[in-house]
């Protein structure tokens, strides 16, 4: 039996484990064009009174990266310019 290919495929589950508003409602993962995504939908009511999916999604890889990006911007930036003028007002 081959593998099954979930390329472009994915799945949300009820979030049982939320705790806050802000929470999502149903989170899963996602996969597009090879690359693995997180997903995250809550679920929200139109002005019309329609209900619908607000959808965030978030690479698998963005913790690790994102930090790393983020700590090597701080290391490899300049300190700021020291503006100790004497100006005495």
């Amino acid at each position: 039996m081959s593998d099954y290919d979930n390329t472009n495929r994915g799945a949300l589950f009820r979030n049982d484990r939320k705790e806050k508003d802000t929470h999502p409602d149903h989170q899963g993962q996602i996969n597009v064009e090879g690359v693995e995504y997180w997903l995250s939908a809550w679920v929200k009511t139109s002005k019309k009174g329609q209900k619908f999916f607000s959808l965030s999604v978030k690479p698998k890889e963005q913790s690790a990266s994102t930090n790393d990006v983020k700590r090597e911007a701080a290391a490899s930036s300049p300190p700021p310019p020291d503006f100790d003028d004497d100006i005495p007002f």
